[in-house]
């Protein structure tokens, strides 16, 4: 039987514990297991870095969600990044990057992978011509799409771009964290591997930090699951519990913060403190076409530009009350930093480096009402 994605959200991986029929999985906290006999590990567990019944009820629930075969579970998810980097990639490798790629995924391609030998080009992502005159055939293993992508909210054609990569004989890897399952299913599109941080929306309550990898292929999955135990940035089982917890209601979640960020974006493109609001929702944004094509909606991260520059940028970002100045986005919670000056501050003076008069809001579930005036107060 094919159930609903809410359902999946709740009762995938999830069967009531058999001894006392807990709805809930437990938390498994423990590092080993008593084994049956000499190399027979009961049901497979033998020690916790390879596997724990908790973290295995969140991959199980992540592939479902997906429409995946394999899912694994990370400490973070630049720790799920540079695991699948180094599974798939070599010294003499290339990568095709997003042009606005994250900050720390940036510094994850330019400052650790390239000393290793793993060369870069980043691309205009929601330009598929770019995109295939930066692969270098014969080179290029893997072509990353952020979509939408992070700060700007680019969006990436991601079936075009699977053909593209895969004319190349690249894997195509889509970040799927600013979306989430809900709203879009890369790998039903073409995609071979889906990376999430699952600190943001998966979890979406900003009291756990983790990781994942989704792939529909059962043999690369085995590699991956692989290179997971034997560089072992797994996440502990509480985390796994704290994210599973958080997925549960990821469909109303996400919903609400969509509804919220419709609002948002519409009241910015009408203040004249505001040059340009950039959320694919909006009719007159380049890739809307694309995302309503690809996406359920629109999603909850707004960005825009203040028309005072980097100061006013920067004070907006001081003024608001509602709005929590963070790092992060994706929790129940409103949002609001400088990426300039905070996520994407290791990008400066790189080709990634996003526009000075750029603030980035991360649109949480609380009283829509509230969150237009505190943006108001903020911007008058």
């Amino acid at each position: 039987m094919t159930y609903g994605f809410e359902t999946l959200a709740i009762h995938a991986g999830q069967k009531p514990e058999p001894r006392t029929g807990a709805v809930v999985p437990p938390i498994f906290q423990t590092s080993t297991y008593a084994q049956d006999g000499v190399g027979a590990p009961r049901e497979g567990y033998e020690y916790s870095r390879s596997g724990n019944p908790t973290r295995d009820a969140l991959q199980q629930c992540l592939a479902a969600l997906e429409g995946g075969h394999t899912a694994l579970a990370f400490a973070s998810g630049l720790a799920a990044e540079d695991t699948l980097l180094r599974t798939v990639c070599q010294p003499g490798d290339h990568v095709v990057i997003p042009d606005d790629a994250y900050g720390g995924t940036y510094r994850l391609f330019a400052r650790v992978a390239q000393r290793w030998g793993v060369s870069w080009t980043a691309a205009k992502v929601s330009d598929v011509d770019a995109v295939r005159a930066a692969i270098e055939p014969g080179r290029t293993k893997l072509v990353w799409l952020e979509t939408p992508t992070n700060p700007l909210l680019g969006i990436a054609d991601i079936a075009a771009l699977a053909a593209v990569a895969h004319d190349a004989q690249a894997r195509l890897v889509v970040d799927n964290t600013f979306a989430s399952p809900y709203l879009q299913q890369p790998l039903a599109l073409g995609a071979d591997i889906v990376v999430h941080s699952t600190t943001k929306y998966v979890g979406g309550h900003s009291d756990v930090v983790g990781g994942a990898l989704v792939t529909a292929d059962a043999e690369l999955g085995a590699e991956l699951a692989y290179h997971q135990n034997a560089m072992g940035a797994i996440n502990g089982p509480f985390d796994a519990w704290l994210t599973l917890r958080g997925v549960k209601t990821l469909g109303v979640r996400m919903d609400r913060h969509c509804d919220n960020a419709e609002r948002v974006a519409e009241f910015l493109t009408r203040h004249k403190a505001v040059a340009q609001v950039l959320y694919p929702g909006l009719p007159d944004h380049p890739g809307h076409e694309t995302a309503a094509k690809q996406m359920r909606r629109f999603g909850g991260m707004v960005s825009f530009r203040a028309t005072g520059g980097e100061a006013h940028a920067v004070e907006i970002c001081n003024r608001t009350k509602v709005f929590v100045l963070a790092e992060s986005l994706g929790g129940v919670e409103s949002l609001i930093e400088h990426p300039g000056r905070m996520t994407h501050a290791s990008a400066a003076g790189s080709p990634l480096e996003v526009p000075a008069d750029l603030v980035r809001l991360s649109v949480g579930i609380e009283t829509v009402d509230d969150l237009l005036a505190d943006l108001a107060q903020a911007l008058a």
